[in-house]
Formats: C-alpha cells, sequence, structure tokens
C-alpha cells in the first residue's frame, strides 16, 4: 500500500474532478515576481485542462477601493489570454472578488 502525503493526494482528486484551482489572494499590486508565478501556474493547470478560479480578499480600507482589484483582475486574464477564456468575469462577492478562468479548447 502506497501512502501519499495530504497535499498529493488533493492535487490528484483535483486533476481528476477538473475542479478549478485557486489563485491571487492579495488585491494590491503585487510584486511582479508573484503575478508572475501565480500566471504561470494558472497557465500550467489551465494546460492540463482544469479551470482555474482566480479570488481576491479585501480587508479593511481595501474594500473601498475594489478598482484595484478589477485592475488586477484583468492583467491576469490578460496574462492568461493566449490558454484561456474568461468563463465569468470578475465580480464582488461580499469581501471577495471572483473570476474563472477555462482552458481555450484548441490548447
Amino acid at each position: 500500500v502506497m501512502r501519499m502525503a495530504f497535499g498529493q493526494k488533493l492535487v490528484a482528486v483535483h486533476r481528476h474532478l477538473k475542479q478549478p484551482h485557486y489563485l491571487l489572494k492579495k488585491p494590491k499590486e503585487s510584486i511582479s515576481r508573484d503575478f508572475e508565478t501565480k500566471g504561470k501556474h494558472a497557465i500550467r493547470f489551465l494546460q492540463d485542462g482544469n479551470k482555474v478560479k482566480v479570488s481576491i480578499r479585501f480587508r479593511g480600507r481595501e474594500l473601498g477601493h475594489p478598482e484595484i482589484g478589477l485592475d488586477t483582475m484583468n492583467r491576469f486574464a490578460e496574462f492568461c489570454s493566449e490558454y484561456a477564456s474568461v468563463e465569468k468575469a470578475a465580480k464582488m462577492e461580499g469581501r471577495n472578488m471572483l473570476m474563472f478562468l477555462s482552458p481555450k479548447s484548441g490548447k
């Protein structure tokens, strides 16, 4: 009997069920390196045929400036545009802004 770590099992389940992966957690102008890293992870998930759920949580004063989060979401969608189409556009739901990306059929 082979034992897998919890993280490995979770990834295997996600790939099997084609559930969306979660990315981006902060609305601030992220460090460009962090943004690129998240984008590359999203592209990898999309190439495997998975959907990607991008979420940003706003806290405190950040709730007064949702346009910064919207700009970040639009930049992220543009970064992944070669491999993904926007299934559900960025929208505020309470303290969170959510966007769903699905893989393009030809990729």
